[in-house]
């Protein structure tokens, strides 16, 4: 069975400087092509009308920069093909000072029950020098309103890292984003990324960015405050008060399958990976051409599911259920990671804790470093095999 459902808005009113996703400066007539180029990709994707659906998830992009009638119309063919009755969580993403009564009106009443709000940082001159578009007050005014319409599932997303902060200084980031006392936060390490204001900058020598240990000691002040305010650490990045964990997010930490729809998206079906052409008007002709905006598809074997079981499933704090793991593939997970196991167990940087394989503390801040010990060379899985 599909998961869950991914959506991709690709237009901004303001290109942030460290964003990579498919993205373009809102055009009015071009998101309205977009909007019939989507309908009719998901059309022809999904079978029937109603399909029940664990979890829907809008990125972007920012999807609330479309217009009133642009959101309508982006619900109407959501709630055509899917039994939005039924999902179990419905999430937006939004930024903060894009909402006003009438969009959140609208949200709300077609089903809408999640929104995670772009904060990354509680600082007006950084937020500046990010390229981001809203100000700390409409932080405060977008929450207030969401709550005052009756949102309770409210995430804020963070950034760390950044060009020129101190551990202090994402300290007092952390205090007044959790003064908000909401149930879950997500807060991500910068990473420069090809084709990005910054990454240009960085490749000039004109990016300071903060030391390892400072990037170090930053995340475990992020953990800290956290715990202090009773929000589990449920996965590397991610923290939520019992019961408001991202369960769409957790769909791909599962390593379970789901669509996904728009430029540039990916979805995860069964035996195959896609990948969906990214230039919005490419992605536009081909998805009204012929419903099939396809660009790769990705053939996924036994090798390519052990190793994202894996890597997904390690990012979670509560760690691989080996039973679980026995059950998915028929066989243990020392059929093939027996080595790489041991030899992560006795580095301190795994553990094997109440039938679960799990990251330590130490081995959460070298997560890559672990990954790495679970590739599976091709030879070597036909010899075992």
């Amino acid at each position: 069975m599909i998961q869950s459902v991914y959506i991709h808005i690709p237009f901004c009113h303001h290109i942030c400087h460290y964003c990579d996703f498919t993205k373009i400066f809102y055009n009015e007539q071009m998101a309205t092509q977009y909007m019939d180029a989507l309908e009719k990709e998901i059309n022809e994707t999904v079978e029937g009308t109603q399909n029940k659906v664990k979890t829907i998830f809008i990125g972007g992009g920012t999807p609330t920069a479309l217009t009133l009638q642009q959101l309508r119309k982006l619900m109407e063919i959501i709630h055509h093909k899917f039994d939005v009755h039924t999902c179990k969580e419905f999430t937006i993403e939004a930024n903060p000072g894009d909402f006003d009564a009438d969009k959140i009106n609208l949200l709300q009443a077609y089903g809408v029950n999640r929104v995670s709000l772009g904060v990354q940082v509680f600082d007006n001159e950084m937020l500046k020098s990010l390229g981001r578009a809203h100000q700390v007050e409409d932080v405060y005014r977008t929450v207030n309103d969401l709550k005052k319409s009756g949102f309770s599932n409210i995430s804020l997303d963070l950034i760390y890292s950044l060009p020129n902060q101190t551990v202090e200084h994402f300290q007092r980031t952390l205090e007044e984003a959790t003064s908000f006392q909401l149930p879950h936060y997500s807060a991500y390490s910068l990473q420069i990324e090809p084709q990005t204001i910054f990454y240009n900058r960085y490749q000039k020598g004109q990016l300071h960015r903060p030391e390892q240990e400072e990037e170090v000691e930053m995340y475990n002040v992020l953990c800290n405050i956290m715990k202090q305010n009773e929000l589990q650490h449920y996965e590397i990045s991610n923290f939520a008060k019992p019961g408001y964990e991202s369960m769409h997010n957790l769909t791909y930490w599962n390593n379970e399958y789901y669509y996904g729809f728009g430029a540039g998206a990916s979805g995860y079906l069964p035996g195959k990976r896609t990948l969906n052409i990214k230039p919005i008007p490419a992605y536009i002709k081909q998805a009204m051409a012929d419903g099939n905006p396809v660009l790769r598809i990705e053939k996924i074997e036994l090798k390519e599911r052990l190793e994202e079981e894996l890597f997904l499933g390690l990012r979670k704090l509560t760690g691989v259920g080996l039973q679980q793991f026995h059950k998915k593939f028929g066989f243990s997970i020392d059929k093939y990671y027996e080595q790489p196991i041991q030899l992560l167990i006795k580095k301190g940087w795994l553990k094997i804790e109440d039938g679960f394989l799990k990251l330590t503390d130490q081995g959460v801040l070298f997560g890559n470093d672990v990954f790495e010990h679970f590739l599976i060379d091709a030879l070597d899985l036909e010899r075992v095999h």
